[in-house]
């Protein structure tokens, strides 16, 4: 802030501050401009705050900071006005201010806010101590801070010192009962070497045995191939005694096998009559039909997937809207812009609602239009087109948080279909059960 004039003499108006507003004065400030903004009328502001008019408080303080200060400072008619509210809201501070005794027990930085806007008489010295005093406080802080992070370091460093302590104690017991286990190791280790000596020459012993009993196997073999040579002379004589046998009862049962061919001929034509009539149909479905296999001129799953739509065809979204009951929203603003971002805002509106009725008229789905209610200067009049719902967000209230409170309100089961570029809309309505669409595929379809 540089120089101020203005007013007479005496008034603190012909002051001068020589420094920076403090942040912490400066931040003050700001919120006394939001506060009393939002009580003056639209013709009461300075022309470079008229657009911040609709803005919600806290919205007008985060966006508009830079410009209320710059105004309070240039417009003395705009920080006279402002200091009118601040004296209605804060009539005993302002009172003690133009005593020139503000009391001890208010904020110094409240106190500096309001000298900067009201100008009293040594508002400067005011302003200043304020500063000094945010600075010192500040210190104040940091210095506690710092003491109390060195007194939690000194605490931890103890805990690691104690903790260290324990942790060589504990080493040290587990050092002991391992060089025990390790004693205890070697005398099992020596114990085994003496197991497996004592069992190298029991095995040395059962391999002697061994090498007898196989002597003995190969002496009892020897003994059954002879045994078995004279078992297959005396098979040969069996056999041939056998085909003898089978010759002279081969032409005593040759009645025999015509009379069973008979009864077969017959079973076969008594079956065939019974099919007759039954009127049976023949067998139509084979066993090599049961194999699942591609046949010429069939298509393979390749083909169907082929087939297949691209995420971004606007064919999906008439599939969508074929659905029962199928409720489209559309992020008004969000499509238009993405479409046709040079247009007036009015001529966007009545160009999309012209082109989602003549889709609602098409499609027979339900169609809802969602539209920011910030982007509006005054109220619209509109007449909603054949089929489509117009609806503009609430002071305070976006048109994104809207679609989402308009797919809460829609029953678990319903198609509602979301068509928007927001990211942050598009995951918000999935999680509650619509289907996002991109603006680009709602205007390829429109178009």
């Amino acid at each position: 802030m540089v120089e101020t004039t203005g007013g007479g003499p005496g008034d603190g108006t012909a002051e001068v501050l020589d420094r920076p507003l403090p942040d912490g004065v400066r931040r003050r400030v700001v919120q006394i401009v939001s506060d009393g903004f939002g009580r003056l009328t639209v013709a009461e502001l300075p022309s470079q705050l008229k657009q911040y008019a609709r803005f919600a408080p806290n919205r007008r303080a985060k966006f508009a900071g830079n410009a209320m200060a710059a105004a309070l400072e240039t417009d003395p008619l705009f920080r006279q006005r402002i200091g009118e509210k601040l004296r209605e809201a804060q009539p005993e501070l302002a009172g003690a201010l133009d005593s020139g005794s503000p009391t001890p027990a208010a904020d110094p930085l409240d106190v500096a806010a309001a000298a900067y806007v009201l100008r009293p008489t040594g508002w400067v010295k005011l302003v200043t101590a304020a500063g000094e005093e945010a600075q010192r406080a500040d210190a104040e802080r940091a210095d506690e801070e710092s003491r109390a992070e060195l007194e939690r370091l000194r605490e931890e460093l103890d805990r690691a010192r104690e903790q260290t302590r324990a942790d060589t104690e504990r080493l040290r017991g587990e050092l002991d009962a391992a060089k025990k286990e390790a004693d205890s190791l070697h005398r099992k280790l020596r114990a085994a070497l003496s197991d497996v000596k004592r069992g190298e020459a029991a095995l040395r012993k059962i391999q002697g045995e061994i090498e007898a009993v196989r002597a003995e196997a190969q002496t009892q073999v020897s003994a059954a191939e002879s045994e078995s040579r004279r078992l297959k002379s005396r098979l040969g004589e069996a056999e041939a005694a056998l085909e003898a046998t089978r010759k002279a009862a081969r032409e005593g049962r040759s009645v025999e096998d015509m009379r069973v061919r008979l009864l077969l001929d017959t079973v076969l034509d008594a079956a065939q009559g019974l099919r007759r009539e039954l009127a049976l149909p023949p067998v139509s479905v084979r066993p090599a039909e049961t194999v699942d296999a591609v046949e010429p001129g069939r298509m393979t799953p390749k083909d169907i997937a082929a087939r297949a739509l691209s995420e971004h065809d606007p064919a999906i979204l008439d599939q969508l809207l074929e659905l029962p009951q199928a409720h489209l929203v559309v992020d008004g603003y969000n499509v238009t812009k993405t479409g046709y971002p040079q247009m007036p805002l009015e001529k966007q509106r009545l160009r999309l609602l012209g082109q989602l009725s003549q889709l609602a008229a098409q499609t027979g789905a339900e169609v809802t239009c969602v539209f920011d209610g910030a982007e509006l200067a005054a109220p619209v009049l509109l007449a909603p087109p054949r089929g489509v719902r117009v609806l503009f967000s609430k002071p305070g209230v976006t048109a994104d948080e809207l679609i989402r409170q308009l797919v809460r309100a829609e029953p678990p089961g319903r198609p509602v279909i979301v068509a928007s570029t927001d990211r942050e809309v598009a995951d918000g309505v999935a999680r509650a059960g619509a289907r996002p669409v991109a603006s680009a595929m709602l205007l390829k379809r429109l178009s």
